[in-house]
């Protein structure tokens, strides 16, 4: 009895012409009725699932362009260069700079993320505290999660006063402009990096192209302020100021 042999070229023509596919489909390409026939022929050509759509969905590494957070989707179904659902959800919360609200993490993903957020919770891999009557889900490492609650407490305080650079009038901006180029280095970078917190979401990249600075600036300003990482120098150099009175004394 000859054994019927299966080729991944097929698979991956298939794939090039729709990009992505059900498991169906795929058993329909190859001409087999199971799904180990499939995946050992997807495991050749180096795949991933979605995590949209109950994980219906395949596609091929030479086919995708993840984006910085490591996301890509085609016809509204959506991929993950972490994995599952889970594990994105891990990643994208221990990266951030001010963890996520559940809406923000759904706004990311475009899925609902509750009953996964909770399974995180209930396993220890994530953490979530109250903040002005919402979660804010956090990493579960306590250093990441200390800065994560307090760069979020100190992005609410200032909300109601943040910079809306699409909304700013060239005068204030020249106005901030000018103000930065009273700053030295470090006062501008911290300055900056405030303004991101102010901001929240994103806050990193809209400063830097709003105030013309590298982004990497502001992230690192935005850093040292949360870690409380800034060396308080002397305003005057030694020596400097007004000279200190001395009182002659008469000869007798």
């Amino acid at each position: 009895m000859n054994t019927k042999l299966y080729h991944a070229k097929e698979l991956e023509l298939m794939l090039k012409t729709q990009k992505i596919a059900t498991m169906e489909e795929m058993k329909k390409v190859l001409g087999t009725n199971t799904n180990i026939t499939v995946f050992r022929k997807l495991k050749e050509l180096n795949y991933h699932t979605s995590y949209s759509h109950g994980g219906r969905f395949y596609t091929i590494q030479q086919l995708v362009k993840f984006d910085e957070q490591g996301l890509w989707s085609y016809q509204s179904v959506y991929f993950s260069q972490h994995g599952t659902l889970l594990s994105t959800l891990e990643f994208i919360v221990n990266h951030s700079k001010s963890g996520y609200s559940v809406a923000e993490l759904q706004d990311i993903l475009h899925v609902g993320c509750k009953e996964a957020l909770l399974q995180l919770i209930n396993t220890g891999r994530l953490y979530r505290e109250k903040i002005c009557g919402r979660y804010l889900y956090c990493s579960s490492q306590s250093t990441i999660k200390k800065q994560q609650v307090t760069a979020r407490r100190i992005q609410q305080e200032f909300e109601s006063q943040r910079i809306a650079p699409e909304s700013t009038s060239d005068e204030l901006k020249a106005a901030i402009i000018l103000f930065m180029s009273l700053l030295d280095e470090k006062q501008r970078r911290l300055y900056a990096g405030l303004e991101s917190l102010r901001w929240g979401h994103g806050g990193d990249r809209l400063i830097a192209n709003f105030m013309g600075i590298d982004v990497g600036t502001v992230s690192r300003g935005r850093r040292e302020l949360i870690e409380q990482d800034v060396e308080i120098q002397r305003i005057r150099k030694p020596g400097g100021g007004r000279k200190s009175v001395e009182k002659k004394l008469t000869k007798s």
